[in-house]
């Protein structure tokens, strides 16, 4: 095998680690250990089951953590997740999932794109711009957890909590989430939309199919009620956000026999919504039209994230302008797909934008990564240091 270069040596390193959420399986000692010796300051975070970190590095030796009240010089902070999600059956992959392989040009394995490459390479930025300015205005920080995969309560949410304590939000943060579609850099990610979901258990009464006047079917009760939700027009969008969606995840009712009315109907539900709505209303919407329709009925609801948004500012500028000087590419800044461990920091004042490999292969069997666009990755985030750290 052709060297490789320190980016995707340390991906390789990352894949060979076998993290599947909530494990994090060595990663994160990993990346301290390189950390440590660029002078990062460390500082654990472990909560419940999930390995979290957040390390810090001023430019100017001797500033410290330690002072809650002191002005802090501007932060920008490399955020990412170590676990993956499960493999699924290792057969159907060409290669085994946590057994790094590159072929024609491809780094094969689970993490390769989602999201180990990214944390290689935010690594290796690092430390090729520290060589070159060891001393630099603001700081660099790395906030790393092992619980975005999962159920993301006991990770990022948990060290944000821990920095907002220590006043410590970063001004910038830049989460590696793979947002390029065809190329490296094509499409960054500027904000999200919110993500609300539900769960409705409609109660009717059980009975015989034959005798459907001594029993109320609670599916033909909710079907009108369910197809009003998605029909509803919840808003426009804007100039930043597509229109809200509503989309019927699951229903299960019913016992399994074709002669027995079940005695409750359950639906799953999610909305993904902009920023010209908010939760409440989204909920409070919904309750009217399901009490409209006279329905028995239980609603749970969880959010799981708010809309953010960073529209315009140096981290945007910055990233915009890095990506057209290292690759040639005008990027697309962009609000959609899922959500990410940005919608915990956004909230609290951060600018947040996402860039990270091309996503076409995340969380599919045979994942994989452009060995070309990792370097590039790092390349990438080493001139948004230079543009943002480094006087002018």
């Amino acid at each position: 095998m052709a060297l490789l270069s320190p980016t995707l040596e340390l991906t390789c390193e990352l894949i060979r680690r076998v993290s599947v959420t909530p494990e994090d399986a060595g990663c994160q000692e990993l990346m301290v250990e390189r950390l440590e010796a660029l002078g990062f300051q460390i500082f654990p975070r472990p909560h419940v089951d999930v390995k979290n970190f957040w390390a810090v590095r001023d430019g100017s030796p001797g500033n410290h953590i330690s002072d809650k009240t002191a002005k802090k010089a501007p932060t920008l902070c490399f955020a990412g997740h170590t676990d993956v999600v499960p493999t699924g059956d290792p057969e159907s992959w060409q290669h085994p999932p946590f057994e790094p392989v590159i072929e024609d040009g491809m780094l094969y394995g689970r993490g390769a794109a989602d999201m180990k490459g990214s944390l290689a390479a935010m690594v290796t930025a690092v430390e090729n711009f520290l060589s070159d300015h060891p001393t630099h205005n603001g700081r660099i920080a790395f906030l790393i957890t092992s619980d975005e995969e999962g159920v993301a309560i006991n990770g990022t949410v948990k060290v944000v909590e821990w920095l907002i304590e220590h006043n410590e939000i970063p001004e910038w943060c830049l989460v590696g989430e793979p947002s390029s579609t065809a190329t490296i850099g094509d499409v960054v990610k500027n904000g999200r939309r919110g993500s609300l979901g539900g769960e409705l258990v409609v109660k009717g009464v059980q009975g015989h199919v034959a005798y459907p006047q001594l029993a109320e079917n609670p599916i033909h009760r909710v079907a009108p009620a369910l197809a009003e939700l998605s029909t509803e027009v919840w808003d426009q969008g804007n100039n930043f956000f597509p229109a809200t969606s509503f989309q019927i995840s699951n229903i299960q009712s019913g016992t399994g026999a074709t002669n027995v009315i079940p005695g409750d109907a359950k639906v799953l539900f999610n909305f993904r919504f902009s920023t010209e709505l908010t939760e409440h209303e989204l909920m409070s919407r919904t309750e009217a039209i399901l009490n409209k329709h006279n329905l028995n009925f239980e609603l749970t609801w969880n959010l799981s994230g708010l809309p953010f948004l960073t529209p315009e500012g140096a981290l945007v500028e910055a990233t915009v302008e890095s990506i057209r000087e290292i690759t040639g590419t005008e990027t697309e800044l962009s609000t959609a797909g899922g959500t990410s461990d940005g919608r915990f920091i956004a909230p609290h004042g951060s600018q947040v934008v996402e860039l990270g490999p091309v996503n076409a292969t995340i969380h599919k069997v045979d994942e994989c990564a452009s060995v070309s666009d990792i370097d590039c990755l790092s390349k990438i985030y080493q001139r948004v240091l230079e543009k943002l750290l480094v006087q002018a």
